[in-house]
């Protein structure tokens, strides 16, 4: 059974930084294509970043140069360093992990497993 937990969130001010983790069971992160979602109230979700299991990465254009997707495929985990974070990066974020090898990170159709979430607020 797949599952992923994230951790990490919670309020900071603009300017600030918060590292997102996700910790991956039932699946390996060296065969699934793993990425970052988010979503704020009234607004569609958006891809944040993604990660190949061959380390190749990509970004959505509002978060380029402000954070970074990692993975450590020992522990299993994936993570999320934001850093100058906005007002407009408070959002539910969320970790999701592909059916395999690859992943569009505009379509969220390309992954299968998704968790929980966890809030991430950043205030002015």
């Amino acid at each position: 059974q797949v599952q992923l937990v994230e951790s990490g969130g919670g309020s900071v001010q603009a300017g600030g930084s918060l590292r997102l983790s996700c910790a991956a069971s039932g699946l390996s992160l060296s065969t699934n294509c793993m990425g970052w979602f988010r979503q704020a109230p009234g607004k569609e979700r958006e891809g944040v970043t993604s990660i190949y299991p061959g380390g190749m990465t990509s970004y959505g254009d509002s978060v380029k140069g402000r954070f970074a997707i990692s993975q450590d495929k020992v522990k299993n985990a994936m993570y999320l360093q934001m850093n100058t974070l906005k007002p407009e990066d408070t959002a539910m974020y969320y970790c999701a992990a592909a059916y395999g090898t690859y992943c569009n990170l505009y379509d969220g159709t390309t992954f299968r497993y998704w968790g929980q979430g966890t809030q991430v607020t950043v205030s002015s």
